[in-house]
Parts: C-alpha cells; sequence; structure tokens
C-alpha cells in the first residue's frame, strides 16, 4: 500500500493510538479514547487501572448504538460514530459522553454504561463535581433548539437550565473563543455541583455568511454567523445559575474588554481573563459567586498583543493567583508564570502550558509544566516548586529529545512521549517517580523513520530542518520543496517524527524538503514571536527567504534553481505570497486553503495581528493576495503557475478567498489551477487527501 492510501485509512497513523488521556483524581485510574485497530475510526472508552496495569473496554461506539434497534433512525450524525471527547467528575469515578448525539453515562468503577434520556442533539455533556447530575448543551442536527443549557438530575428529569431564540445560545463557546483564544467550553460546574457558570452568546449582530458545495444543488446552503475583520463580534456575557432557579450577572466592562480568553472554577472561586478588542491589554479577574461581582488579581499588558498561558490563571493552594505572562525589563525576554506577582519560573524558561498539580514532598503541591529550555523543537516536563519564600525552584523531569505531553492526578502521572526516534507517541504511567504500566497502542507503524536535520540559522537563529530521501547520494542536487506554515501560534520544526511522514513522501519523490520557523511563532522567545506586529508579510517571508539561502550554503546538495512553495491554511497565504514577491526564487505554489484577503477573515486573529482594517488599510492591502495577483505581469517568464485548493464547504477560512485569487490572477493573466474540493470543510481527510497529495506531486513534477 502506498503512502498517501495508507495515510488515509489510517487518520495519518493516529487511528489504533491512545488519546485524550486523563487521570482520575484519586490517581487510581487512567482514561482515554481509543479506536480498536489502525483503520477503525471508532473511537472507544477505555480504562487503565493503575495498581494492576490492566485495559478495560468501558464503551464501545457500535456495541452500544447496536443495543438500540431504534439506532439507526435515531443517530443525528453523518460517518461512523465514534466517541468524540468525554468529561470526567472530581473524582474520576463517571465519565459521561456523546454519541450520535445521545447521552451516555460509565459508572468508572464498576464498568456500567448506561444512556440518559436527553433532548436530541447533545453537546459538550459534563458530569458535575459529585458525579450526581449530567449537564449538556442541545444541537439542531438532533431537530432541537440550538444553544439551550440542560441539567440532568439523578431521577432522571431533565431540566433547562437556560435558552433562548434563534441567535442566541447558552454554553457554547463562540467562533473566536474556538479558532483564536482556545477556550472550547461555555459552562462549567461549581465544585459543589449546586450551581453553572455559563456563557451567553449573542450572535444577532454578526453578518450571516452562507456556505454551499455547488457539487450539490439539491441541498440548501449552512448558513454562518462570522465575527469579520472590522465589524461585530458576538456579544458574550456571563451567568451564574442556580439549579433551584437563581441567577446572578457577572459584573465586568465587557464595553472595554469584550473577549472573555478564560474561565477557570475549582476551589477558591471562578477567575476569568477578558481581553481588549485590540488585545493589548486584559485583566484577571476573581468572580464573587454569590454577587457577580469581580475584582481585579492581575493586568496583562504589552504595547503589540497580550498572549496569556494556557492553564491559568488558577488560584494555588495557599490562595494566590497563578498567571502565566512575559518577563519583559531588565533585559529579559521570556514566558513565566507569578504567583501574586512573584516569580515562579527561571527567564530561562520558555513556559508552553500549566497541566496541573504533582504532589510535593512537603509543602503545597508542585507545578506540571510543558516548556523549552534553549531548544524550541523541544518540548519537555517541569516540576515548579510553589512554596512561598522559596525562591525559583524548577526541575526537569523528561530527560530524552523529543516532544512531550502529560495526564497528571493524585500522585499518577501519565507521560506522553514522542521523539525522532520513535513512532507516534509512547504514553507511560508513573507512581512514586517509576514507571508502572504502559497505555497500549495499536496504531500502524509508518513505513518511513524520517531523520530531518534540525539546524538554526541567520542572525535570527530561525528553527530550519532538511529532509533528503533515504537513498540520497551526497553530490546529488536536487530540486527544493519548501514546505511552509509559518503561522503565530504553530511550530513545524519539532521532534517528533509524526511531523515528518508526509514530508519524507515528497522526499522519496526526488525533492529535498526544507521546513523554517519563522518570526511569528512559539518557542524561542516573545520578541520572537511578536516582531510580525503588523508586518507580518515582510518579516515572515524574509526569514523563510533567509533561511532557505543560508541553508543551501550549508547543503550545497539544495538545488536553488529549482525551489517550489508549498502550504495550507496560513501557509497557504505564505506560499501564494512566496511566489508571487519572488518569482526570481519560486518555480511554482501549491496554495491551500489560503487567507487570500484579511478583512474577509475573523475579528481576533487578524486584528490581533494587523490591528483594526480602519486604522492602517494600507496594512490589510500590503497583506493580501489580491492586490499582488492584480498586477499586472511584466515579464511573462517571471509568470509561476500556482494550484489552488480548497474545500467548498470550509467555515474556517470561506472558499470566497479561493475564488477571488482566481479571478484576479485570471484578469492579470496569471497561470494557475483550481481544484474544488467537494463536501470538504477546512481540512481534507481520508481519501480525499490521499488523492489531493498525488495531484500536488503531479504539479510539482510539471513544473519543476
Amino acid at each position: 500500500m502506498e503512502y498517501p492510501e495508507l495515510a488515509a485509512r489510517t487518520r495519518r497513523f493516529s487511528h489504533g493510538a491512545p488519546r485524550e488521556v486523563t487521570v482520575a483524581g484519586d490517581g487510581s485510574r487512567v482514561v482515554f479514547l481509543r479506536s480498536a485497530g489502525p483503520q477503525d475510526p471508532a473511537d472507544a472508552l477505555w480504562l487503565l487501572d493503575v495498581a494492576s496495569g490492566t485495559e478495560r473496554l468501558i464503551a464501545e461506539p457500535t456495541a452500544l448504538l447496536d443495543a438500540d434497534p431504534a439506532a439507526t433512525s435515531r443517530q443525528t450524525r453523518p460517518g461512523t460514530p465514534t466517541i468524540g471527547s468525554y468529561a470526567l467528575d472530581a473524582a474520576g469515578r463517571v465519565a459521561a459522553f456523546a454519541l450520535a448525539g445521545r447521552l451516555f453515562r460509565a459508572d468508572l468503577v464498576h464498568g456500567d454504561v448506561v444512556e440518559v434520556l436527553a433532548a436530541a442533539g447533545v453537546l459538550d455533556p459534563r458530569p458535575d463535581p459529585t458525579g450526581e447530575r449530567l449537564a449538556y448543551v442541545t444541537d439542531t442536527t438532533g431537530g432541537g433548539r440550538r444553544g439551550q443549557l440542560r441539567v440532568v438530575e439523578p431521577d432522571g428529569t431533565d431540566n433547562l437550565l437556560a435558552g433562548e431564540d434563534s441567535g442566541v445560545t447558552w454554553g457554547l463557546a463562540e467562533h473566536v473563543a474556538v479558532e483564536e483564544f482556545g477556550r472550547h467550553r461555555g459552562y462549567w460546574w461549581a465544585p459543589d455541583g449546586r450551581s453553572v457558570l455559563a456563557a451567553r452568546v449573542d450572535e444577532s449582530r454578526l453578518p450571516r455568511w452562507y456556505l454551499h458545495d455547488a457539487a450539490d444543488p439539491t441541498n440548501a446552503p449552512t448558513t454562518v454567523a462570522y465575527p469579520q475583520a472590522g465589524g461585530a463580534n458576538a456579544e458574550v456575557s456571563l451567568h451564574l445559575l442556580d439549579l433551584d432557579g437563581g441567577w446572578v450577572d457577572v459584573h465586568w466592562d465587557r464595553e472595554t474588554y469584550p473577549y472573555l480568553a478564560s474561565v477557570n472554577w475549582a476551589e477558591g472561586g471562578p477567575l476569568i481573563t477578558v481581553l481588549r478588542r485590540a488585545q493589548q491589554h486584559g485583566l484577571v479577574l476573581a468572580v464573587d459567586p454569590r454577587t457577580g461581582e469581580t475584582q481585579v488579581h492581575a493586568e496583562l499588558a504589552d504595547p503589540r498583543w497580550v498572549e496569556p498561558i494556557p492553564g491559568t490563571p488558577a488560584h494555588l493552594p495557599d490562595g494566590r493567583v497563578l498567571v502565566g505572562g512575559e518577563l519583559a525589563h531588565d533585559g529579559y525576554d521570556a514566558r513565566c508564570l507569578f504567583a501574586d506577582g512573584t516569580l515562579l519560573t527561571p527567564p530561562s524558561l520558555y513556559v508552553r502550558r500549566v497541566l496541573g498539580r504533582l504532589p510535593a514532598a512537603s509543602g503545597p503541591a508542585d507545578l506540571l509544566v510543558e516548556a523549552s529550555d534553549g531548544e524550541p523543537s523541544q518540548r519537555h516536563l517541569f516540576r515548579v516548586r510553589t512554596v512561598i519564600g522559596g525562591g525559583v525552584d524548577v526541575r526537569r523531569i523528561t530527560a530524552d529529545p523529543g516532544w512531550y505531553t502529560a495526564a497528571v492526578g493524585g500522585g499518577t502521572l501519565v507521560v506522553g512521549a514522542a521523539s525522532l526516534d520513535r513512532p507516534g507517541t509512547r504514553w507511560t504511567v508513573h507512581r512514586d517517580d517509576r514507571e508502572v504500566a504502559t497505555v497500549r497502542s495499536v496504531a500502524a507503524i509508518p513505513p518511513y523513520a524520517p531523520r530531518p536535520m534540525l539546524e538554526r540559522v541567520t542572525d535570527r537563529r530561525l528553527p530550519t530542518a532538511v529532509l533528503y530521501p533515504t537513498t540520497h547520494v551526497t553530490g546529488r542536487r536536487l530540486p527544493v520543496l519548501l514546505d511552509v506554515y509559518g503561522g503565530p501560534g504553530h511550530q513545524e520544526v519539532v521532534a517528533a517524527r509524526a511531523a515528518w511522514l508526509e514530508r519524507q513522501w515528497f522526499c522519496e519523490a526526488g525533492f529535498a524538503v526544507v521546513t523554517v520557523d519563522n518570526r511569528g511563532t512559539p518557542g524561542v522567545a516573545p520578541s520572537f514571536e511578536k516582531s510580525i506586529h503588523r508586518r507580518v508579510a515582510d518579516v515572515v517571508l524574509a526569514d523563510q527567504v533567509d533561511a532557505l539561502t543560508a541553508l543551501a550554503e550549508k547543503h550545497p546538495d539544495l538545488a536553488l534553481d529549482r525551489v517550489a512553495v508549498r502550504g495550507w491554511s496560513f501557509g497557504g497565504w505564505l506560499a501564494g505570497l512566496a511566489v508571487l514577491r519572488h518569482p526570481e526564487l519560486f518555480r511554482c505554489a501549491i496554495v491551500g486553503a489560503p487567507v487570500t484577503d484579511w478583512s474577509l477573515y475573523d475579528t481576533a486573529y487578524t486584528e490581533r495581528y494587523l490591528g483594526l482594517p480602519e486604522d492602517g488599510p494600507d496594512v490589510y492591502a500590503h497583506h493580501s493576495l489580491l492586490e499582488l495577483a492584480a498586477e499586472p505581469v511584466t515579464d511573462p517568464d517571471e509568470a509561476r503557475p500556482l494550484l489552488l485548493v480548497h474545500g467548498l464547504v470550509d467555515a474556517t477560512v470561506v472558499a470566497a478567498h479561493t475564488l477571488r485569487l482566481s479571478a484576479a490572477l485570471l484578469a492579470a493573466g496569471r497561470p494557475h489551477s483550481v481544484l474544488p474540493l467537494t463536501g470538504a470543510a477546512h481540512q481534507a481527510t481520508g481519501g480525499l487527501a490521499e488523492r489531493l497529495l498525488t495531484q500536488e506531486l503531479t504539479f510539482l513534477r510539471t513544473w519543476m
């Protein structure tokens, strides 16, 4: 089986691999999702008993649905039924999940799984911390009203907690929260399970966009409320809802701070982070759950934009508030953790995320943190002491080079380790500083074992990688494929084998592949990320070109007279920008799902990096591919071909971006092809991805 087909059938070798790994509050159980094999797309709910090291299947989708003769008619979601996610109570004794739009409750101690009668179209079900009640939100795909927040009592009574007419949802995160702030939830249980903190989202002010797959004219368009750059945002408010019918509004200056970036409610009370629209200033607020009044715990400020650290803010056991932010004075350039203003992590550490708490030998619990220490291609786990007066005390837990994550609970630590030395992610269970079990993977083994050469180049020390065919002989010059992303918040040059499999396939077809993490990407330092502010195009493209040139000096087998560029989403925009601005260097470009006109993208992302359109129309014009494409072709030999690819029902980057770019290229006489993906959203998956790869390779061979 060829790589494209194998990657498509195995969902890029993720089917059969553990995911969504969590640990029970007492550390006795590890809960996770995993399908039955490398080509099985249906994830089931599993449990590993830490004491014995044995695994137990808790809930298998097909078995649950087949147990009900009416399952087929009641299923509300297309495709193979799968458990996409789950939520636990505080002790990790109860799990709740949705399957085919229906609500299920699993007793993780005894293994019983029951369906709970609920309104149609269940979304994001969550048990309360005591495990007695289940909350969920309704979805229209089940025939009901979207965005009703409901609670099922222990006796099975299903109560409406909050809900309104069309245009207003309760308990769901709005578009920019999900896409740009990483907040995927819209409601949070109180620690005692007697009330809920819920987001009310009013999208009535947003323009309506219509997505339609023209390949099926019998289907009506899908309507999307889209927050377009420079336009209105959804109105988001928070409310404390008592299960007995009480209601308290949470008060903050929503006009000045409209973005609700994060919410956390544990012992100590709710903490929220709110941001101004320009995102150059934010507040960490403590919420009084009795009155809804808020108190400022910390201010976040940056002349470019604020970048909160995931997992913060949070209450520490001693009552202090943990906040993540930047240390940008006295020569420091770091992302650090603070407790009520006291520095907890050294400036040398680039903190990425707070995962949870680890028991300490004495005093309060330590923090478990993902961070990088000098090498951005690696992400390690660190133990951070929080004791008052203890100074900065940090210890690295993981030793070997790689890309690590973890889950923790009650003294049990589960470490997920990816590296260049082995395929996939290996999950190991640790108690008392020793490994006691492994969470088994049944994923397929990829056909390649890529060995990218990771280097830092130019005076900016840009992270880069060069990848050759496995049979490459030194002295044989190869055409170069610059495979790019380059956008904020994401790295490509990482010490994990999965990142290089597809690129190795292009290598085996006769290319050398180069990847560069330009300024604007995370992992190095705040100044490295934020130097792109209002000048994204110039900085990002200059770094890609300079890094490519620097690598060619070190690697003479890179033939810079035969260079192609390929990217998707932000990378698609960057690929188009590269070939249009530098036709003397790039022979052709594969431009996938690109943002061609930034005024047609969402508010929070676009305005964070480019500012408001009305404050800098010239900035938006400078970053537009449409403006570049419309420029007259002065030298026909430098009119480089582009392959434009886009899903017709993409709700993240709508297909209008590519269609408008095609129209501009056509009007200017620039050669290009358009490959519309019928039925596809923002990412091409399955067989579509398999066939797309072969089309891309054909395009490259034609023009290289």
